[in-house]
């Protein structure tokens, strides 16, 4: 008879079967709630900010959300000490409190992170929600520019080709949409908002963003602390910042009107998809590759586009189709392998099972061990792990 504490060949097969089986659905439920949550959250935003009477303040929007992300973090690393709460205040004090040197560094990317955030709001509320999508993919541009010179990375051919793809891409809809403005120069939309503005807004908040990521990456080399713990000291940095922000901003409006004022049911959701979002990247960096998230990022590009169509009165023509294509094509060039973008890029869309010769567990190493490890994460990561 067989030792109660050995296992059988067989059993030991049919249990790493049935983990790797758990860890494709889970790969995959991850990146599909992704592709949910990035295109539902700027159509949602778009929408509440479009809707006549009273408008919430974006300031205290950000303020909520930045809430919501640290006590959040704060729940999950307390389960993580299987609900001691003694331990869990200890760990907490200790790796904010007394390693406050550490701690100050997340100061920097917190400020911009609460930045982006407000200009997120800024832009969405004056341009279509498609073309914000598409125009916001230049922070992969900016974060590979920021990576070479920060970091002193090195891309492939490939990478660069997709960057200038890229570029070409979101200039082609910045044009077509220049060309709708003046179309509809007189209409009530036209008139309601400012595209320069808005237009604006997204350039910046693609360069910070760029910059926070890399900045973010460099910081998280040599550390051993989690990711639940950096986004904790991020989310007290960010609601002190934010605080300050709506105080500057809107200091005024809300003494007199309340923090909440404006928000109703579709505001709560709109906070809640931005608090889960920067939470969802953990889980989809540890789970998926460089491929499907690429897939993930480009779908849902379509899917913004798809629903502004139906339901934001969004018309699309060939023009935008076009740029939105060359960004759709740059973004899955980028997140090839270099091994597998050394091949020939004609054959890389038509074998993209072949395309990456890692194992899941090795892509799961690259993509999220290293980070609390003191690896070096890809530009794709950093962007996925700051936005």
């Amino acid at each position: 008879m067989m030792a109660a504490g050995i296992r059988s060949p067989v059993a030991e097969e049919k249990t790493s079967r049935s983990q790797t089986e758990a860890h494709r659905r889970l790969k995959y439920a991850s990146l599909a709630v992704l592709v949910v949550q990035n295109a539902s959250l700027i159509l949602s935003i778009r929408y509440v900010r479009t809707l006549p009477g009273d408008r919430f303040f974006t300031t205290s929007a950000v303020v909520m959300a930045e809430i919501l992300k640290l006590l959040t973090c704060v729940v999950i690393i307390l389960l993580q000490k299987r609900l001691n709460v003694k331990d869990t205040v200890y760990f907490l004090v200790d790796s904010i409190v007394f390693q406050y040197k550490d701690t100050l560094k997340l100061a920097v990317p917190s400020l911009i992170y609460t930045l982006q955030n407000n200009l997120q709001y800024v832009a969405i509320s004056n341009l279509p929600a498609a073309t914000f999508q598409v125009t916001y993919q230049l922070k992969i541009l900016t974060t590979a520019l920021f990576s070479v010179m920060m970091l002193r990375k090195t891309l492939s051919r490939v990478q660069w080709v997709s960057l200038l793809l890229l570029f070409a891409g979101v200039a082609i809809v910045q044009v077509d949409q220049e060309r709708k403005k003046e179309e509809q120069a007189s209409s009530v939309e036209g008139s309601s908002q400012n595209y320069t503005v808005g237009l604006l807004a997204v350039v910046v908040s693609c360069l910070s963003s760029g910059f926070a990521g890399v900045y973010f990456e460099k910081i998280l080399k040599g550390s051993s602390a989690s990711v639940w713990m950096r986004n904790v000291q991020l989310g007290i940095f960010g609601t002190v910042l934010g605080m300050l922000g709506l105080w500057w901003n809107d200091g005024d409006a809300v003494a007199e009107s309340g923090f909440l004022f404006g928000y109703t049911g579709a505001v709560w959701c709109v906070i809640f998809n931005q608090a889960f979002g920067g939470l969802l990247v953990a889980v989809v960096v540890k789970y998926a590759d460089n491929i499907l998230k690429g897939f993930a990022t480009s779908f849902s590009i379509v899917v913004s586009t798809v629903v502004s169509v139906y339901l934001l009165g969004f018309h699309v023509d060939l023009l935008f189709t076009l740029g939105a294509g060359l960004v759709i094509g740059a973004v899955y060039m980028y997140s090839l392998p270099k091994a597998a973008a050394s091949s020939s890029v004609a054959a890389a869309s038509s074998s993209v099972s072949l395309a990456s010769p890692r194992t899941e567990g090795d892509a799961e190493m690259e993509a999220f061990l290293p980070k609390a490890q003191g690896g070096v994460a890809s530009p794709a990561a950093a962007v996925l792990a700051t936005d």
